[in-house]
């Protein structure tokens, strides 16, 4: 690999690149490759399981010996020998032979295992550390930081270790001789548990393979119950090909993404009949980015005029009149390609970068948006929050995880102001917006926010209309002669004390859905003049309609 240039993986599109669903696994925490045939572990059942990745054709390998593999995570084949994890120990066998011999134990629990020649990877996620042991001797040699926060998995390929992380929802690619991150790639699905390389002996095409394993919710007949269905859970694991290109000179990767039918439509109905003459209705339309491409947009029910806000397109909405008793439908209808997206920037990176001009200062460091930016507690956080720190990566970075350790998420009616979400110490996603808009802004952070709806991350619904539980916003913070980078405003916040993970930190999933980037999503005007008496939510239902059509092709 060669780091100056881009990188991409493409899988294989000779019919082998599908999703894997090992018959009868209940949670795969481990996979490697013999040849074309796949290995994986069951970590509840304890079975080594042999898949043929076209069919899903399963045989289990230690059919007398699966009550040894149980809580065995990691799977590792170098040469003829099996390698694993278990508790706090690091077992190998030959191939074809299941008694496990023990290779090293850790004061801490062992999560993944790789092996490259005479050198043996462990992963653990309470040391911190991957930990780097010599194969003959068994003695360790040095150790690198764990480039995330939740338990890892490990793979080698020649000069690079792969590590999956379950919690950061990432694949991280780290230089082999001294541990540095090269970049990082989000996954298309949460909780990655496990990864492996494969280059198809037909093609030569390389794959790099992801496993999974989670629950999902189901609803399950039960005529005891009155009604006779009840919400449950069942074990959800598979095995997906995980597609990524790495620009440079643009700071990110890209990986899976999905080709999407989006609308969003209003429907004329108001609490309260009006009678309002020239109206002029704004809604923004998806925006274009670095991971987000519109191949086409229409309108619906009514035509539209385009404008353009701030860089950012609108659709007008016209209406000579809404008298009593009229109703109307009206919006627009978007195909979008989006792909989940990873920023790669250091504080270092940024040592040096120009002040913000003054249009950036005038447009984004000022309260526009009742920040509460003048308030006596806004201004101490906004002190608290960064410290004495000046880079502006890390002051982004500790507003972030000063604001999660602040707030717990929770759902309202309405956005109160951030001296309020502050004092009550509990927000919504906009709430959470708003804070750390106010102190970004106040230690001299442009912001804007961005949003407004994420895709239900549904891709094996294909073809099925979806609808979003909520509206959803975030931000971008920019950074003076590089540019705007996301940021997400509360799902990284997953646990009180931290340490919180980094996934959303200049990172978005291929579910997020950027409209309007800094703009206000939606307005209506009668006669010129902004009626502020009467809400959108007043005159109006919003019906939002997400289709994923199809996984895009590979890089």
């Amino acid at each position: 690999m060669n780091p100056v240039n881009s990188v991409s993986l493409s899988n294989d599109t000779s019919g082998r690149r599908r999703t894997i669903r090992p018959i009868g696994a209940a949670a795969i925490a481990g996979i490697t490759f013999l040849g074309d045939r796949l290995l994986a572990i069951d970590t509840v059942k304890g079975h080594l399981l042999q898949i043929d990745p076209t069919n899903d054709n399963t045989t289990i390998l230690n059919t007398l010996q699966a009550a040894d593999f149980v809580d065995v995570t990691g799977l590792c084949l170098w040469e003829d020998t099996l390698w694993f994890a278990q508790g706090d120990t690091v077992y190998f066998c030959p191939k074809g032979e299941f008694q496990l011999k023990s290779f090293v134990t850790l004061p801490y629990q062992a999560d993944g295992v790789a092996v490259w020649e005479s050198t043996v990877y462990v992963t653990c996620q309470k040391a911190g550390y991957i930990l780097i042991y010599d194969r003959n001797t068994r003695r360790q040699i040095t150790k690198f930081y764990a480039p995330g926060v939740g338990i890892e998995n490990i793979t080698i390929r020649g000069e690079e270790i792969w590590v999956s992380d379950i919690t950061e929802q990432t694949v991280y690619c780290l230089d082999r001789a001294t541990g540095a991150i090269k970049f990082s790639v989000l996954t298309p699905f949460e909780r990655p548990t496990g990864l492996a390389f494969h280059t198809n002996s037909e093609t030569n095409v390389s794959t790099l393979y992801i496993a999974y394993a989670g629950e999902e919710a189901y609803i399950r007949d039960n005529p005891n119950a009155d009604p006779s269905h009840e919400l449950t859970y069942r074990d959800r694991t598979f095995i997906h090909p995980l597609d990524f290109h790495f620009n440079p000179q643009g700071r990110f990767a890209l990986s899976n993404g999905y080709l999407i039918e989006a609308s969003y439509v209003e429907e004329i109905a108001p609490l309260e009949e009006v009678d309002i003459k020239q109206v002029e209705w704004r809604i923004a339309l998806p925006s274009e980015s670095d991971r987000q491409k519109v191949r086409s947009i229409e309108s619906v029910g009514v035509p539209f005029i385009t404008e353009e806000v701030s860089g950012q397109k609108v659709a007008v909405f016209k209406f000579d009149s809404l008298k009593p008793g009229e109703r109307h439908i009206f919006g627009w209808k978007a195909l979008i390609e989006v792909r989940s997206i990873k920023y790669r920037l250091t504080p270092k990176d940024i040592e040096k970068i120009p002040e913000l001009d003054k249009e950036m200062t005038l447009r984004y460091l000022v309260d526009d948006d009742d920040l509460a930016m003048d308030t006596p507690i806004v201004t101490r956080a906004a002190r608290e929050a960064i410290g004495t720190e000046t880079n502006l990566l890390r002051k982004m970075y500790n507003i972030r995880n000063y604001v999660y350790d602040q707030l717990s998420y929770g759902i309202k009616p309405h956005i109160d102001s951030p001296d309020i979400a502050l004092e009550r110490g509990v927000g919504s996603c906009g709430e959470y917006v708003g804070v750390l808009l106010a102190l970004s802004r106040l230690n001299g952070i442009a912001c804007r926010t961005i949003g407004r709806y994420k895709c239900p991350p549904l891709p094996e619904q294909k073809n099925v209309p979806l609808q979003p539980d909520f509206n959803h916003v975030w931000l971008e913070f920019y950074v003076p002669g590089i540019g705007w980078l996301p940021m997400e405003s509360n799902p990284d916040d997953v646990s009180d004390t931290g340490p919180y993970p980094s996934r959303f930190f200049m990172g978005l999933a291929w579910y997020h859905i950027e409209i309007g980037k800094g703009i206000t999503f939606e307005t209506f005007t009668s006669s010129g003049v902004k009626l502020e008496d009467i809400s959108i939510g007043d005159l109006a239902i919003n019906h939002i309609r997400f289709t994923i059509l199809e996984e895009l092709p590979g890089f």
